[in-house]
């Protein structure tokens, strides 16, 4: 925490908050029919995207998820292109084309969030090998959950960034359940992490609410990257307060157990906590980013209402590319 400058310590707040708003946001937007198609919430997972994210700029690239909002906030993705995104508007991040599960910005180093469970994996052994010939210390981050982590795709891509000694960090955001699958059900190892072993690379598993915690494990794990170092496995255990999907009754839950998670386990709460209790950063200049978030999430919403659809010209743009 000494290491981190106060400017850094308010732009991670700043970050978890904007994804956590975004979220919420998203949430009662959805429930009032006009969002097209579904979504899947990351809110509870925000020191994850945001602890890793942290350590990397425009030319590093990130894999997401179906759950991608969160990574594309941290990467620097604009919220107000996104929340267009959401609603299938022409001025979305994609032009409206994507929507929830496909939000990429090339420019920002995100490739897109993915449908496809563990899908990640290949395009970012792809993004790091690129990185790797072009010798500038880029890497290549990719995200996936504990369900995607029984996925060949994701073993396949462990096993050839090894080989290959790519740059590249394997993220598995462990909320404890592949949709309602309990992950004590599917992964037959304590850690996910455990798994590394296998590959011949180095797994860490941290807590994933303690923003701290996955900023000092993955700065290691991207320095060692970006030294030629190759790759790591890093688990970062979690809570996902929402469902599965937008809709999802949640029913394999406990009860109470998401009641729980957010009075206990808020990594949002736990930031905040540590970082003025150590008189690094005040009560009021966090509600002042609050305040700010929550005025830049209205806009996001109200322009994404206003903003025109695509329409009949707009069908086969963005779909071929000519080199």
């Amino acid at each position: 925490m000494s290491e981190l400058k106060k400017a850094d310590l308010l732009k991670a707040y700043r970050t978890m908050r904007e994804i956590r708003d975004f979220e919420e946001r998203v949430h009662k937007e959805f429930a009032t029919g006009k969002i097209p198609g579904f979504v899947h919430l990351y809110a509870g997972e925000e020191a994850v995207a945001t602890g890793v994210c942290m350590h990397l700029n425009d030319d590093d690239r990130i894999t997401s998820t179906h759950r991608g909002h969160g990574h594309c906030i941290a990467k620097g993705v604009d919220s107000i292109g996104m929340m267009a995104e959401i609603y299938g508007k022409k001025t979305g991040s994609c032009c409206g084309k994507g929507g929830s599960m496909h939000i990429a910005d090339l420019e920002k180093g995100m490739l897109g969030a993915n449908g496809i469970v563990g899908a990640g994996g290949p395009l970012g052994c792809g993004a790091a090998l690129a990185a790797k010939f072009k010798g500038k210390g880029g890497v290549a981050v990719v995200f996936f959950g504990d369900g995607a982590s029984n996925q060949g795709t994701i073993l396949e891509s462990m096993n050839l960034a090894n080989i290959w000694n790519l740059p590249v960090i394997f993220l598995a955001e462990n909320n404890g359940y592949a949709e309602s699958t309990g992950v004590k059900y599917n992964v037959p190892t304590p850690n996910i992490a455990d798994r590394a072993a296998g590959f011949g690379m180095p797994g860490v598993t941290v807590d994933g609410n303690d923003f701290f915690a996955v900023y000092e494990a993955a700065g290691e794990a991207i320095k060692r990257a970006r030294e030629g170092g190759g790759p790591t496995l890093l688990e970062c255990k979690t809570n996902r307060f929402f469902g599965h999907f937008e809709g999802d009754a949640m029913t394999y839950k406990a009860p109470g157990e998401v009641k729980r998670q957010r009075e206990e386990c808020d990594c949002l709460k736990i930031f905040a906590a540590k970082v003025t209790s150590a008189g690094l950063v005040t009560a009021a200049e966090l509600e002042a980013i609050d305040k700010e978030v929550a005025a830049l999430i209205d806009e996001a919403v109200e322009k994404a209402l206003a903003a025109p659809t695509p329409t009949e010209a707009d069908l086969l743009t963005d779909v071929y590319v000519s080199y």
